[in-house]
């Protein structure tokens, strides 16, 4: 099918594939995350499409949550991951290699703003050493996060994400944190008392935190892109940085989606504000499990510390494996490659995206705003852009959202079935796909209007 196809799409075998599954893993699915409704199981994926076992084929803008910035099973990547199997790049567990300090070298070029780099295998490792190394430098416990934000799944930035007014105690705070509202059970209630929960764009709220608790550091999104792309107000992001430097804590830009995203020198480049530390992943290795944690070169030499008090552990079997080292070096240097041009396509294809959107919502008088940041791209029902989360959740009409993303769905256009989730645009995205893409969203919008 097209996308332009009959919106009549049965997933029968993806249903029964999730029942199957939920006999020999809970909830049928290794990440609870991926679930949602309409539940549909992929088989294949290929450029700027998606196959699931039914038969059917989209046009994918969720690339597993903004990973594949190259498109899926890129051919560049593929191949250099191909190479080092054959070349026998094992996975020696013993002494370097050279193929960890040439991505080294390369990701430090790509992000001048580091003056070291160390790579884990999934963002939630690189934000939890993040903390870990903020807490050793300044021997204090306390941590700073964004309501609405998302850190990862360790303990200590499991809070606070896409909560209800109810569940934040019916009002918005400005000025001071929010109550605490865990992601997930089996959190210590020692662990809860050092999280903090502040409201994104509010400096007063983090000023004020720096008077009641000793902080280690505070982490952020330099977006928030975990509900589409919230912006930051002129002058945040340098308020931190002073606040910061004024309070002695650690700021930390959380880019596992921004970067490589936003920029090639993730979204630190584009606003000009240097963290103390910043992690990466996703599009790093276009999908291949790889994250990294950069940052200034004090805090990153703890690890090798002469004090031991101050030491922090930097371990992992999996740490830089060979085959994703490799897909992560291919595609830094399509990133960065003059030849491939690769963030000027991505801006072509958002700009025709955006153009066309704007131009059918204002066709069917329908009431929405897109914020946008590079090929990362959201529409919020609603008539303004949201610079928080409580904003979002108080005007953005999140039934017809759903419905709008069902709709697309059924007549092939795929994005991820939770209402304000980002989309995001790949290198594989042609100018055909995005026509395709706007015929089904003038279908759609047709049909919610009536």
């Amino acid at each position: 099918m097209t996308a332009t196809d009959s919106p009549t799409r049965q997933h029968s075998r993806s249903q029964q594939l999730l029942a199957e599954n939920e006999q020999v893993i809970p909830g049928g699915l290794a990440s609870i995350n991926r679930r949602a409704e309409p539940c549909i199981a992929f088989a294949k994926a290929l450029g700027s499409r998606l196959w699931d076992v039914d038969g059917h084929e989209y046009i994918d803008f969720h690339a597993a949550f903004s990973a594949y910035i190259l498109g899926h099973c890129d051919g560049t990547v593929d191949d250099a991951v191909e190479d080092a199997l054959r070349a026998g790049r094992s996975n020696f567990g013993s002494g370097p290699t050279e193929d960890e300090g040439e991505l080294a070298r390369l990701f430090l070029k790509c992000v001048p703003t580091a003056d070291k780099v160390q790579f884990f295998n999934t963002g939630s490792e690189a934000t939890a050493q993040a903390i870990r190394v903020a807490r050793a430098a300044t021997g204090r416990d306390h941590v700073i996060l964004m309501q609405g934000g998302y850190n990862g799944n360790q303990n200590v930035v499991a809070a606070n994400l896409m909560n209800t007014p109810q569940q934040l105690g019916g009002k918005q705070v400005i000025g001071d944190e929010y109550p605490l509202v865990p992601l997930s059970a089996g959190i210590p209630a020692a662990e809860r008392a050092v999280m903090h929960a502040v409201e994104y764009n509010d400096l007063e709220a983090v000023r004020t935190l720096t008077k009641k608790i000793q902080v280690a550091a505070l982490i952020t999104e330099p977006v928030l892109q975990n509900i589409g792309v919230v912006k930051p107000k002129p002058g945040y992001l340098e308020g931190l940085r002073e606040l910061a430097d004024k309070n002695g804590f650690v700021l930390i830009l959380d880019e596992v989606k921004t970067g490589f995203r936003a920029g090639l020198g993730g979204y630190q480049g584009l606003s000009g504000v240097t963290p103390d530390l910043s992690t990466f992943g996703k599009a790093l290795a276009n999908g291949y499990p790889i994250a990294a944690l950069s940052g200034k070169r004090a805090l990153m030499d703890l690890a090798v510390s002469p004090d031991a008090a101050k030491r922090v552990l930097v371990a992992g079997t999996y740490n830089c494996h060979p085959l994703t080292v490799a897909a992560a070096t291919a595609t830094l240097k399509k990133l960065s490659s003059p030849e491939f041009d690769v963030y000027r396509h991505l801006e072509n294809r958002a700009q025709q995206l955006e153009e066309g959107q704007r131009k059918l919502l204002r066709d069917h008088n329908i009431t929405a705003t897109i914020s946008r940041v590079g090929s990362a791209h959201c529409i919020y029902f609603m008539d303004h852009a949201p610079t928080n989360w409580w904003e979002l959740i108080t005007n953005h009409d999140s039934a017809f959202d759903l419905a709008y993303r069902r709709g697309l769905i059924a007549r092939g256009i795929y994005h991820f079935p939770v209402a304000s989730k980002q989309g995001s645009i790949s290198f594989a995205h042609s100018k055909d796909d995005i026509d395709a893409t706007l015929d089904a969203t003038r279908a759609v919008l047709a049909d919610l209007k009536r």
